[in-house]
């Protein structure tokens, strides 16, 4: 029988003993003590049979210990099955996400998981599941997401050249109004009406649930204004606002800048920001003192967080109902515009933009 490994001599017992007692990881405790017995005098069959272990793991602890030291005894981290993709196989995988598909070349507008796993194999050779790819993409730092609508003749330059020079335009608005508080306000509107959304929810999987789907036509507009910078906002529910009956929608909006400039706080003025619908530039405007109109770029919904505050009413208050009468949709109106504004926290977290409040 082969002589047994010596262990290191700069160790000895007393000093295997303190270092297990120091040891904060217990597999690294039992095979100190282990060793602290050979080192006493012991045999390794006794060391085996205190660690628990054979002679041949005994003999691995002293060749790890006379390596590293202390730190050689300490478990490692397994390394795990070979990933079913390489690094250049990922590469071309996020090349893949990134580009998108193309309708005429992929037959897809949008990725799934099957065309991916077909493409990896077709064009690479990879045969992977879909379960495993969709492991992949999410480590990667994807996730399936809910893509933020764009319109489709929007200018591309006309976003950032608005945003640039915001906050010099806010200055000149305060110098124009001798240098009285500036609160940026943002207004739009939006249906509420029996031709009601319906809105995601939880349910058990396989399953497709059901909600009630009126198919009547009676609505109205709720007219909705908001500061989020005080966690405020003024809001009407009105009868128009159609294109179809302007001198009705521009005497709503008369009515919702009224309800605007008696919210504004008192020695300030507000600037308020709003799409260039035809009733939100007509010159047939009465303008409040206290108030300065500022058109938001043409066809680009996204810089007016207000949208994200329909959104919002619809899916947790609005939304999955019926309503009875042209009354009820005021009443259920009314009452989704007050608990929003009870709630200036969520004014505060929907609302607030870094372009226009973070300078």
């Amino acid at each position: 029988m082969a002589a047994p490994v010596p262990l290191r001599p700069d160790y000895d017992a007393e000093a295997f003993r303190v270092l297990a007692k120091r040891s904060r990881d217990p597999d690294q405790t039992r095979r100190l003590l282990a060793l602290s017995a050979i080192c006493a005098g012991g045999s390794r069959s006794e060391a085996a049979a205190l660690g628990g272990v054979g002679l041949q793991t005994v003999r691995d602890w002293v060749l790890a210990f006379n390596a590293d030291g202390p730190e050689g005894l300490i478990s490692g981290k397994a390394p795990g099955a070979r990933p079913r993709l390489n690094a250049e196989q990922r590469g071309v995988l996020r090349a893949l996400v990134e580009a998108g598909p193309t309708a005429a070349a992929h037959g897809v507008v949008r990725w799934r998981l099957v065309d991916l796993a077909q493409i990896l194999f077709e064009e690479h050779g990879v045969s992977v599941s879909e379960q495993t790819l969709s492991r992949v993409l999410r480590s990667m730092g994807y996730a399936k997401l809910s893509a933020r609508p764009r319109h489709q003749a929007q200018d591309q330059d006309a976003i950032p050249a608005f945003k640039k020079p915001f906050p010099a335009c806010l200055a000149e608005i305060a110098q124009a109004t001798g240098g009285k508080p500036i609160e940026i306000w943002f207004s739009d509107e939006a249906r509420v009406g029996q031709k009601n959304t319906i809105t995601r929810r939880w349910a058990r999987r396989g399953t497709r649930p059901s909600a009630p789907k009126d198919q009547r036509t009676a609505s109205a507009y709720l007219f909705g204004a908001i500061c989020p910078a005080r966690g405020t906002g003024a809001g009407l529910v009105m009868p128009r606002c159609t294109t179809d009956m302007p001198r009705c929608t521009t005497a709503a909006m008369n009515l919702h800048l009224v309800e605007i400039a008696r919210t504004v706080a008192p020695g300030a003025h507000a600037v308020l920001l709003l799409d260039q619908a035809g009733w939100h530039t007509t010159k047939q405007l009465v303008i409040p003192a206290n108030i300065t109109l500022l058109p938001l770029p043409a066809r680009s919904p996204e810089l007016n967080p207000v949208e994200n505050l329909w959104q919002f009413i619809r899916e947790n208050w609005l939304g999955n109902r019926v309503f009875a009468s042209y009354e009820a949709i005021l009443d259920h109106g009314c009452d989704a515009w007050n608990k929003l504004i009870d709630q200036p926290w969520r004014i505060m977290s929907i609302g607030l933009r870094a372009w226009a409040h973070a300078f």
